[in-house]
């Protein structure tokens, strides 16, 4: 690991974990199970603290949302040990798209590449 790098862990947290956060997994976290995106789990020895580390960037959209309710104690057991119940309606998880090429533009928003003619309004001529 390079001396950039060391620098960046020690302090900032979008990076991924931060040296503090190492230690502490290192010393008192229990590895729980890992999502489709990578991220991995852990909770302490008395199940009353639980947190992710991210496999990249540290976004919150990121963590499935089985893991998500695991990590808020919506639920006690961790997806590995009781697997939510898939409907054969719901999609896979996508994370948070806002602010990057792949958001949603609609069809006449200028950030599409052949954004389409206004047709909602008439532009306003003086008389």
């Amino acid at each position: 690991m390079g001396l950039l790098t060391s620098i960046l862990r020690a302090v900032t947290w979008w990076n991924g974990q931060t040296l503090n956060t190492q230690l502490w997994t290192w010393r008192k976290g229990v590895k729980v199970g890992e999502d489709s995106q990578g991220n991995v789990f852990y909770e302490n020895a008395d199940k009353s603290r639980r947190w992710v580390i991210y496999n990249g960037e540290a976004e919150a959209s990121r963590v499935d949302p089985e893991w998500h309710g695991w990590l808020h104690h919506t639920w006690d057991a961790a997806p590995t040990e009781a697997p939510l119940p898939r409907k054969a309606w719901e999609k896979p998880h996508q994370e948070n798209l806002t602010g990057t090429a792949l958001a949603y533009a609609p069809k006449g928003s200028i950030r599409r590449s052949d954004p389409a003619p206004r047709s909602d309004y008439d532009a306003w001529t003086p008389e």
